[in-house]
Parts: structure tokens; sequence; C-alpha cells
């Protein structure tokens, strides 16, 4: 059946050739391993029966119907509809629950309606309506909407409830387990069979899933923690001092203070599983929920934390929190400055009776606009290298539109992800922008600096140099994003080091475009053929 999602255009009959699909097919969860070869299967044999060639593809898998932000073929689809990039006239869909189980049935409709206004016909294939506008497909076409919507509520609802149940006799249900706790698997009796990995899920359905003490030098370090915080060892000194160590999360990254608030106000260290907090419910915006609603499990999990120690802990943090009005916090505010003389985000940190840079943040946005509501003016220098920075950003941003509309008039797919500047041509080669800041300290040689990014897609990276005080653009470098795969925030080189790294200069971004899209072509070439894709590396132009 995966043989289905193929096109074999050169075994089209000529007629056929004539009227050209595209399908697009989704499967919600991972479980569902054949549900997007038998959605392909009917709809090819849609279009031999109506004499329809497939194209194109449009696949989401593993992907809810609830909404489309996370549905990123559908997302395509809609855009290559608008722009006036679909190079079809019919769009083959499975079903209506297919296309999407918006709970705003509008926002179904919206979506078709985009593709009939580009003249792209949308048929259902496995449905008994044909889509054709009249009146009982209109009708009939509506209550499949609206049985799509309501059956995810239902389910839901029942999900929701069984959750309820399970929690309440002490199982995990979904999520990460806590730093210094295991999730353990249990058969339908409680019988042990292993323990769960990070990202692993359990096999079967009627296994369940409990917690546990986890390492032993997991386990050591939480009572480290809660041993110093009573000694009156603030949390951001802990997490510094078990970074030092080089003590990691469970996740594998450095400690911060609110990863130590939350350890210290989690119920499992001394036993208890509480779940229910929060709900998130078809995909709308998570909400706390009221505590006479949380699910509250005693004794459930092997205590690590003495409850006497747990309940001290607590006490202190609840002595120590700072519960003031937002008048009262700039008021506050005002009194260490006037103290100090200057203020930072460690300032104000380190004060006492003051909130933390965090819930400054949240009350009032950037620490820009705090100063300003205090009338501190701040490091004026600091605020215009922040503003120059980000001019140059602008323009490093005009550039990737430029390569995109070049890439677009070329026939490619091109899309700009403007929060990651980021542009990313048929889905698989990546190109960031970023630009790379003049830096020169006595006593050391000139060189240059790059924000390197957590997760930095692999491709190219294109960043624009600055000249001497980032005043001026000075040039242009290319380099494989691989160059870049090395430990800390920043990615340094100089003039000496570029050969090295693999990056090239070029004069004007005109040139730098130029070489970029006959190599960008040249990859994609090499992918669509079948031949084995190498990492980007640097070649004579």
């Amino acid at each position: 059946m995966a043989k289905a999602l193929v096109v074999h255009k050169d075994r089209l009959p000529q007629s056929q050739r004539m009227h050209r699909a595209a399908q697009y097919v989704r499967m919600s969860t991972d479980y569902q391993q054949y549900s997007i070869e038998n959605q392909a299967a009917v709809i090819a044999t849609y279009a031999q029966l109506h004499q329809l060639s497939i194209v194109r593809t449009y696949r989401d898998q593993g992907e809810s119907g609830l909404k489309i932000e996370n549905r990123q073929a559908l997302t395509e689809l809609i855009d290559d509809v608008r722009s006036g990039q679909a190079d079809f006239t019919h769009l083959l869909v499975f079903d209506v629950s297919r296309w999407g189980r918006f709970q705003d049935v509008d926002e179904s409709a919206h979506y078709e309606f985009i593709c009939r206004k580009a003249g792209i016909k949308v048929a259902y294939c496995a449905e008994q309506f044909d889509n054709d506008g009249s009146l009982l497909s209109s009708i009939v076409k509506n209550i499949k909407r609206v049985m799509a919507a309501e059956f995810s509520r239902e389910l839901s609802g029942k999900v929701h409830a069984g959750a309820l149940r399970l929690a309440k006799l002490g199982f995990k249900m979904g999520g990460a387990a806590a730093y210094g706790l295991e999730r353990r698997v249990v058969d339908d009796e409680c019988r042990p069979k292993g323990v769960l990995g990070i990202g692993e899920r359990k096999f079967l359905t009627t296994d369940r899933v409990k917690l546990g003490p986890g390492t032993e030098d997991q386990v050591q370090v939480v009572k480290w923690i809660f041993q110093e915080y009573l000694r009156g060892i603030s949390q951001p000194a802990i997490a510094r001092e078990l970074n030092r160590r080089g003590v990691l999360t469970n996740r594998g990254r450095p400690w911060r203070q609110n990863l130590i608030s939350t350890l210290l106000r989690n119920e499992a260290y001394i036993g208890n599983l509480i779940y229910n907090r929060d709900t998130e419910k078809l995909g709308t915006k998570r909400t706390h929920n009221p505590r006479e609603l949380w699910v509250r499990s005693e004794g459930a999990i092997e205590p690590i934390v003495d409850r006497d120690v747990f309940v001290r802990a607590s006490k202190a943090l609840a002595e120590r929190r700072v519960c003031v009005s937002e008048k009262e916090m700039l008021v506050r505010l005002r009194k260490v400055l006037l103290k100090k003389g200057k203020l930072s985000a460690s300032i104000i940190d380190a004060a006492s009776g003051l909130p933390s840079v965090s819930a400054y943040l949240v009350h009032f946005g950037t620490l820009r606009n705090i100063y300003r509501l205090i009338g501190y003016t701040g490091n004026q220098g600091y605020w215009d290298k922040l503003a120059a920075h980000k001019r140059w950003v602008d323009v490093q941003l005009e550039n990737a539109v430029r390569l995109r509309d070049v890439f677009q008039e070329s026939g490619r797919r091109a899309t700009l992800d403007l929060a990651n500047e980021c542009l990313r041509i048929d889905n698989a080669v990546n190109i960031c922008f970023r630009v790379a800041n003049w830096r020169k300290y006595d006593g050391r040689p000139l060189r240059w600096t790059l924000v390197r990014r957590v997760r930095w897609p692999q491709g190219w990276v294109v960043a624009l140099r600055l000249g001497e005080n980032n005043k001026a653009i000075l040039d242009y470098v290319l380099l494989p994003s691989t160059s870049l795969s090395f430990n800390g925030p920043l990615f340094w080189f100089s003039e000496e080091s570029c050969a090295a790294q693999r990056i090239e200069r070029f004069d004007t971004f005109g040139e730098l475009s130029r070489v970029l899209i006959r190599r960008v072509n040249k990859e994609l070439l090499m992918a669509s053929t079948g031949r084995q894709k190498r990492p980007p590396v640097s070649v004579e132009n």
C-alpha cells in the first residue's frame, strides 16, 4: 500500500496528465501505523476512476487535527494555494475528518474556501457524497464536520475521566519524571517490567507507569538540595554550585533557579503524586485548576525526602515569597536604585525584599520599560548598541526575503521563519541568517562572534560581518552549520581561522547569494536523484 504515495509521472497516459491533483494525508498518532497507507490506497483508486494524476503529496504524520499550527504539510498546502504556486486543480482527501477535527467548523470551511477560490476542487474520496457545492452535499459535509469535532470532544472527556481514575490509583499519567525519580513499567497486576528512559513510552495499552526513586547519585543530589536550602543557601547559589560540580538535570542541561524552586515544591519526593493541576483540552490554552479539582494519591511513590524536611522547606519558601502590588514593586525598586546607584538583573535578584527579575518582567515587560517607569535611564550606551544590533538584524532579514523570492521565482518552495531567522528550501535545506559582531580586546587579536542557537538546524549559515566598532558592514561570510558544533553560547572566528572553519567571505550579499543558490540546487538535485546527501562543505565557486 505504501506505493500508493509514490507518483509515477512517466507511466501515466497523456489524457491523465491533463488533470493534475494533489493528495493530503494525515494520521494523528504513531499508533496508527498503516493509516496513511490506507488513505493513499483509497485516494489512488479515486484518482484512477476520475482520470486524475497525483503530482504532489502533502503528509502530516503523527499530528492532531484539532488545529493547523502544528500541521506543517497543511500549512504548506494553504501557502502554496494562496501564493499561486499550486500546480494542480484537484485536492484529494480521504474524508472530512482527515481534513481536520477543528472545534470551530467554520475554520475547516475557511481552508476549503481558500482552495475553491483558487480554482482547486477539494474531493473527499471515502465519503458517500460528491463535494459539488449542491445543497445536499453542503448539508452532509457540515454535519460531518460537526461529527468530527464532537468525536474529539467526547474522546477527550473519556480519556480525561480514565486518566483521573488511574491517577487516583497512583499511576503516572504522562510527562517526564522529576529529577531523582524514574518511570517504571508494570503490568495489569503491578508486576515490574522495566524502566523507561527519556522519550520512551510503554508498549502495551494494558501496562501502567509508576514512579520510583532514580539512581543513587540523583537521590543524594535531591537530599543535598533540600539540606542546603534549609541551611539558608539561596536557590541561585544552589544552582551555581551544581553547575560548578558538573551535575546536570535529567534532561542533560544546566541548573537554573526556577528548576531548584520547582524541585523544592514537588510533593513526589515525599511519596505524593498530584495530577490535574492544569488543563489543556483540545489544543486550548493551558489553564490552572483550583485545588479542589486536583487528584492527590498519597503514598504512591517511595519517598526520597523526610516529610519533616519537606515541610520546613515549604515553610521557608512561603516566608521568602514576596507578594506586593505593582505600585509597591516600583517603589521598592526605586529605593534599591537610590541605595546602589545603578540597577541590573543581578542586582534586582540579589536585593532582599524585592521580587525576582522574572516577576518584574511578567508585570511590566522588558527591563528597559521597567527602568523607564522609575525614571532610570540605565546604561545608555548599552541601549544604543542594542538598537544598532537590531538594525543589522533587520538588514539580514531583508536579505533573507530577497533570497526567498529568488528561490520561489525559480520554482522552489521557500518558507521563511522570522522567529528563528531561518529560510527553508523545499523542506530539505536550511539557511540561517546571523550577524557577526566585531570584537577587539587589548592584547588579543581581532575576532568576530556569532550567537549560536541551542538547536541549530543543519545546513548553511549566512552572516553579515561588521567592521570596526560594529558601525558598518564589512562583508558577508558563508559557512556550513557543522562548523558551529562547538560548546559555548558564542562562536568565535578570525581572519586566520576562516580556512580551518570552512568560512568563505564575499564583498556583497549578491555575490554570496549566487554561489549559495548554485550549491543548494546541487544538493536538492543530488537528493532527488537518490544519491546520498553529504553535509555542506566548502567547494570551488
